[in-house]
């Protein structure tokens, strides 16, 4: 089966792959023609999740999934959320988005986080939703070169390792995105 997945980013497709294995035929969004970035307009997860995928179905006619992450940090009334990737402004970067966090949360001594992520799958012209989520804590500086986001200072429940210090297949094992995409693959082999 072929299926779109609605992302430019390279690392989340790779994470995605993995996991998908080869029970399906992976497209991006550049092989099917769409160079925009897709707009997240809403105030949640789940409806920014849902409007990327509407987005692709309606403007390249493809079955496909997208997803949307968000870490949230109890300190912060749930900041940075639905915009994690653009916390420290529009260009996205990664350290800037971290540094941030981290200036936010000095002095605090909750550090309780969690990501979560929501997959809206478009088939056939319905609609299928699926989350992920991981409870950790906020370290005080990053460590670790792999992963990607806030990998770095982001130790999951149960664990002394940062995702950033995790190989991908043990990340794969525990994270917010695999758990979402596990749900996905279940939903996908029981319709293929």
């Amino acid at each position: 089966m072929k299926l779109c997945f609605a992302t430019h980013n390279i690392h989340k497709l790779e994470e995605i792959q993995a996991l998908l294995g080869n029970h399906f035929e992976l497209l991006t969004l550049d092989d099917i023609g769409c160079n925009a970035e897709i707009p997240e307009p809403f105030d949640t997860i789940a409806e920014n999740s849902r409007e990327k995928a509407r987005y692709v179905k309606d403007e390249f006619g493809v079955n496909c999934f997208a997803d949307d992450t968000g870490l949230m940090v109890d300190a912060l009334n749930g900041e940075p959320g639905v915009k994690s990737a653009r916390y420290a402004g529009l260009q996205r970067n990664s350290n800037d988005n971290m540094k941030l966090l981290l200036n936010n949360l000095t002095g605090s001594k909750d550090r309780k986080a969690r990501f979560v992520t929501v997959i809206t799958l478009t088939l056939n012209n319905v609609f299928h939703e699926f989350e992920g989520s991981v409870e950790g804590q906020i370290i005080f500086e990053k460590r670790g070169i792999h992963g990607f986001g806030y990998d770095p200072i982001f130790v999951p429940d149960g664990y002394d390792k940062t995702f950033a210090e995790m190989t991908m297949q043990e990340k794969a094992t525990l994270s917010h995105r695999s758990r979402a995409f596990a749900k996905l693959v279940n939903f996908l082999k029981k319709h293929n």
